[in-house]
């Protein structure tokens, strides 16, 4: 059996999977993150928030209220931070992101963009945040938006790195970077087109569309529209929603998820093999002997 469970030498992109935490970006691409850091810091204001509960349950919330939870340079960091917190936390099972104060996010906030106005500042901070919402999406947690106002922009871009999104009546996602003058930048394009498919994905880009949740629920960006617009009574729905995917033992839930990331990200040879390599860590485990021998009980 020893042998069986002895694992084939794999591929780069597959390391990336089987290691939680490998950036995208380094050195070797022109990416030096101490200095970005350093420039990021300069830009202070507001707060990411990590509140991890027993059950599992992690909430993040993007917190910069006075400017419609805008990311500073300071939240860009502290998000980085939040990830790797995350990536830290052996008992997750799952995170849902939201924007305090009614609102999900309005992207960027306008003072870093300005003082960051190079080509080369930009793609700095595009390397940085892709880099992290990459970490984010490929955490072994299921993941939610819950959108509550206005997602826009780089907000817009941050609910494509999450599993689901939830809407309310009233609450709207909308890429404005064309307004802008430019493109999304924090991955949300790929991701975009990964979600909705190529041609949605360029009317929705091109047309700087506004997508309420009726619109975001029909090309299937949203994946439920909450009954209420209340900001407390929202996060109770998005928990309630989010309980029945992350029902059982954690290392099941994180196995799931990783195999599913495995297969978006990888060929279908890769991602069988990552496939039998996470079955070893459950197979055999406390959570499948219990229901074995459960299921034996009822056949008696």
């Amino acid at each position: 059996m020893a042998s069986l469970l002895t694992t084939s030498p794999v591929p780069i992109r597959t390391k990336f999977l089987h290691q939680i935490g490998l950036s995208l970006y380094n050195t070797s691409h022109g990416f030096h993150e101490e200095e970005v850091k350093k420039k990021l810091q300069q830009f202070p204001g507001g707060s990411v928030d990590l509140q991890k509960e027993e059950n599992g349950l992690g909430i993040l919330t993007l917190n910069n209220p006075s400017k419609m939870n805008a990311f500073s340079g300071v939240m860009m960091l502290q998000l980085l931070e939040k990830v790797i917190e995350l990536e830290n936390w052996t008992e997750g099972k799952g995170v849902i992101v939201c924007g305090a104060k009614n609102t999900f996010s309005s992207g960027s906030d306008l003072n870093a963009v300005k003082a960051l106005g190079t080509p080369e500042d930009g793609m700095a901070v595009c390397m940085f945040m892709q880099n992290t919402l990459t970490r984010f999406m490929r955490l072994p947690l299921i993941s939610v938006a819950l959108v509550q106002g206005r997602a826009l922009g780089g907000g817009a871009e941050f609910t494509t790195a999450c599993d689901f999104r939830l809407m309310t009546t009233e609450s709207e996602i909308r890429f404005v970077h064309r307004e802008m003058g430019i493109i999304p930048s924090w991955g949300g394009a790929a991701r975009l087109v990964e979600i909705i498919g190529s041609r949605q994905a360029l009317k929705v880009l091109s047309g700087a569309l506004r997508l309420d949740s009726e619109k975001a629920l029909h090309i299937g960006i949203a994946d439920e529209v909450l009954q209420s617009s209340d900001e407390t009574e929202c996060l109770r729905e998005a928990r309630e929603w989010l309980q029945q995917f992350i029902k059982g033992p954690p290392e099941v839930i994180r196995a799931l998820k990783k195999s599913i990331s495995s297969g978006r990200e990888l060929c279908l040879e890769e991602a069988l093999q990552m496939e039998r390599d996470l079955l070893g860590t459950v197979w055999g485990g406390p959570a499948n002997l219990e229901a074995v021998a459960r299921r034996g009980k009822f056949k008696k």
